[in-house]
Parts: structure tokens; sequence; C-alpha cells
């Protein structure tokens, strides 16, 4: 066997996998993330005002976005009341951040509904819904996982991604935020998203 070959060969394959490692990392921190630059994608809803809203709601500012709907038992009421918290604290520091709580069960959560339940927790919160195959649009984009669930009383619940997404001011993912992450992380991660 001839190891002079077999050991430039290992060296070899460590030195692509490095070159592969370093051109991910450099990538990522100059926001050129390609998987980042495919999520999203062209829609048109409806907010909590009952008026039209478009991906152009996601640009020009540091966007949050959460996907969930007004039944939910546990995740969502957390998840926002955590979030109208964050807001709290921030205060003028986070007042270009905009916030978007998206239906999963837009048979239900009509622009009324979404805007008593958002309203609850903050006014800074903006609930969006819409036709139901535009909003299976959006979920897909954004990868985010949604079943419904039949219940014993022949009802139903929403099975959902429980993370938060955080958006750059081009609208490109920045970071998630995972649920009942402890508030100093959070905090971290919504001021980096705001200094970018």
């Amino acid at each position: 066997m001839n190891f002079r070959l077999l050991r430039y060969t290992l060296w070899g394959l460590v030195a692509i996998l490095c070159g592969l490692l370093a051109f991910t990392y450099v990538n990522t921190r100059n926001g050129s993330n390609p998987q980042a630059a495919q999520l999203g994608v062209p829609f048109n809803l409806t907010d909590h005002n009952g008026a039209p809203i478009t991906e152009a709601a996601f640009k020009g500012h540091p966007t949050v976005l959460f996907f969930g709907f007004t039944h939910c038992p546990e995740v969502c009421p957390t998840t926002l009341f955590e979030m109208a918290g964050w807001l709290k604290t921030l205060g003028d520091e986070g007042k270009d951040l905009r916030v978007f709580f998206i239906s999963v069960d837009p048979e239900r959560d009509t622009p009324e509904v979404m805007k008593g339940y958002t309203s609850a927790f903050t006014d800074r919160i903006t609930g969006i819904t819409g036709n139901p195959q535009e909003v299976e649009k959006v979920l897909k984009a954004w990868r985010v996982y949604a079943k419904k669930v039949p219940t014993d009383n022949g009802d139903y619940t929403m099975d959902h991604t429980a993370s938060v997404i955080l958006l750059d001011r081009d609208g490109r993912l920045k970071s998630t935020i995972d649920y009942k992450e402890s508030p100093d992380v959070a905090l971290k991660k919504l001021r980096l998203l705001l200094a970018g």
C-alpha cells in the first residue's frame, strides 16, 4: 500500500473541507447566505385592520415574524407575551422594529379576531391572515410547519413551528429565537438585528 499517496489524499480532502467551511463562514457573516436568500415569497394577505399587506412589509426595517393561531392554548400566548416584554424592554431602542403575527389557521382567524388577540398583548404586533391557499404558500416559503390536528370534541387545533424569525432590513433571515429562549439571549439577538 502506498502510504504517501494515502497521506496526500487525506490532506487534500482536509484542505477541501477547510476551504468549504471557510467559504460558508465568510458568506454567512457577510449576509449572503444562499439558503437565507431563498426564503420568503411574494404574497397578498390582509392585516388585522382589514388592509392589504404584501411581502414589502418585511423590508426597509428589522422585522420579527411569528406564525401561530388565536385558539392556541400555550405556545402562542406565551410567545406574544414574551414579544411584548421584549418590545417594552427595548423601548425607543426598538422603535424601528416591525413585529408580525401570521396566522396558520386563517379559517378561524379573521382580521377582527387577529386584532382583538394581538391588542391584548401590545399595539406593536400586527396580525396577518387571509386566503388559506395564500397563507399556505407563505408557510412553505418560510419553511414553517403547520398541521391541523382533530380533537376529541370534534374541533381541531394546530401543530406549528414555535420559533420566532428575525429578518434584516432587506427581508432576509438573520436569526431565530427559540420557544422560551431566555430573555437575555432574545434581547441580545434583537439588538444585533437592530444594529445590522
